[in-house]
């Protein structure tokens, strides 16, 4: 363990855990810090719970890993190999398209794959592919080797950075990146939906997000053998072996602030834990609103467009599908217009586009013998919208099934088993997510790096914050990242991007 940073065996609190918190509390215990990692919840993980029902196992939150050298890093910190806890398992194809006019489009692991099926399309946008992933290279040069693990506290942060950015043309968006290289509308679509995955419309998130497309290329897509709660499960026996104090259950009602310095933590049943550093991994305007003292309550002056809201809907099959890949993407006959519902008129709409996970693909444990494990994502207004989830719940639940039936998944309503469902009022209730939104506020240009909310608090010097809210985004790895930026503000040592 790292003992040697100046400041060492501070009290540090970190609130919520979530990946974010995990990785926070794990580095900050590797500086030698006395670490305690506080969760409101019964288990660790924040969203990354697991549903156990009827026999059937689902991964409540983030199904798809990417850059898993982030994961890697944090067994690596304490002179330990990931490998001998979990097995990553490639996928391939990474997602498989299915669109509104019964056409399938497979995303493969191998560029030579994927250009063969871009060509049963458009053979000239088999060229615009190795153009833009030419392109999302260049990006990814600098937005995730150089951006995504840095600080953006003062704005000259953000300056210094602008030449670069103006280069790569970040200024616009991912659809107008994207659509400059692809021309067949379907292909387009495919291309785009990066951004959805972390809570942006691709038509206002900017260029930036097309980083991930050379992310997947370089590193692939993973599923961890277990799921994703089996990698949470793993870090909390590493962070059990590192002394980490982990309480769970711990509803955190104040930030204790004293001399514009966070003192400690309050609990709704009124105890108190002493800190001398205190880490936020949870919704930035949560902390903001509702943990610090009233006269602390400034919020930073950044806009708030928060992302959509999520409907998951869970449930098994007693009936087997291998046809269906592990990661599908089911798209609705409207594209742009849908997602201007969703996130600008903030109403439910006709129509729909979907992620399905078939985490039973990969790994059979998901369910009974015979069974099928799903999980089906719908992207819907957030709580900003006027929805009543108690009534519109069951009503998508039957409309995402009949569609689901008429097309990738035959006989469903017959087979279907142990169904329920989670709206963007769980997200608010269960995660203290503002407006129930899916990946707190959208990663949109004017909401990213120094836009976004900071990772330390501009005026009580010793609270930070990490998570999807917060520098450099959602997403397991922008979540996993702002660990990284936390440690490098507390010891002013630059930390590498590992990619």
């Amino acid at each position: 363990m790292n003992s040697t940073t100046a400041a060492a065996d501070q009290k540090v609190v970190v609130i919520g855990a979530g990946f974010a918190g995990i990785a926070t509390a794990l580095r900050l215990r590797a500086l030698g810090h006395e670490v305690s990692l506080l969760e409101r919840l019964d288990s660790l993980g924040g969203r990354a719970q697991v549903f156990e029902r009827g026999g059937y196992r689902h991964d409540a939150g983030p199904t798809v890993i990417t850059a898993p050298f982030l994961f890697d890093e944090l067994f690596e910190l304490f002179d330990e190999k990931l490998e001998d806890h979990l097995d990553f398992v490639p996928l391939d194809p990474f997602y498989r398209f299915h669109f509104a006019d019964g056409s399938q489009f497979d995303y493969c692991a191998s560029v030579e794959d994927t250009l063969t099926e871009i060509r049963r399309f458009s053979a000239d946008d088999a060229d615009g592919y190795l153009k833009l992933l030419e392109k999302s290279k260049k990006v990814y040069d600098v937005g995730f080797k150089q951006l995504v693990h840095r600080p953006f506290t003062r704005v000259w942060d953000m300056v210094k950075q602008v030449p670069a950015l103006l280069l790569l043309k970040c200024y616009r968006t991912v659809s107008q990146m994207v659509n400059s290289h692809l021309k067949h509308p379907l292909i387009r679509q495919a291309f785009s939906i990066h951004p959805l995955l972390v809570g942006g419309n691709p038509f206002k998130t900017t260029a930036i997000y097309t980083l991930i497309h050379y992310l997947e290329r370089r590193w692939g897509v993973f599923f961890c053998m277990g799921g994703t709660g089996k990698l949470v499960q793993e870090l909390g026996s590493l962070m059990e072996r590192q002394g980490i104090n982990i309480v769970l259950e711990a509803d955190v009602d104040e930030i204790i602030v004293e001399n514009r310095r966070a003192k400690g933590v309050r609990f709704s049943n009124n105890q108190v834990m002493d800190a001398d550093i205190v880490v936020f991994g949870g919704d930035p305007e949560t902390c903001y609103e509702h943990l610090l003292p009233k006269t602390k309550r400034r919020l930073p002056r950044i806009k708030k467009q928060y992302s959509m809201g999520l409907f998951v809907l869970y449930f098994g099959t007693k009936k087997l599908y291998p046809e269906v890949a592990h990661h599908s993407i089911w798209m609705g006959p409207r594209f742009k217009e849908l997602l201007a519902e969703i996130f600008d008129a903030k109403q439910m709409s006709e129509d729909f586009s979907l992620y399905v996970h078939r985490p039973t693909a990969t790994d059979k444990s998901f369910a009974p013998e015979d069974c099928e494990s799903f999980y089906v994502l719908c992207p819907v207004p957030n709580l900003q919208g006027d929805v009543d989830w108690e009534k519109e719940a069951p009503i998508l639940r039957d409309r995402i099934v009949s569609s689901l039936e008429e097309t990738i998944l035959p006989d469903l309503s017959s087979v279907i088993d142990e169904v329920f469902w989670m709206t963007p009022e769980d997200f608010a209730r269960d995660y203290r997510s503002m407006h129930g939104a899916g990946f707190s506020i959208e990663p949109r240009l004017t909401q990213s790096a120094w836009f976004r909310f900071h990772n330390r608090d501009s005026a009580i010097s010793n609270l930070y914050f990490v998570g999807a809210g917060t520098h450099p985004g959602a997403g397991l790895p922008g979540v996993v990242s702002s660990a990284k930026v936390v440690e490098e503000l507390l010891t002013g040592v630059e930390v590498g991007s590992g990619g």
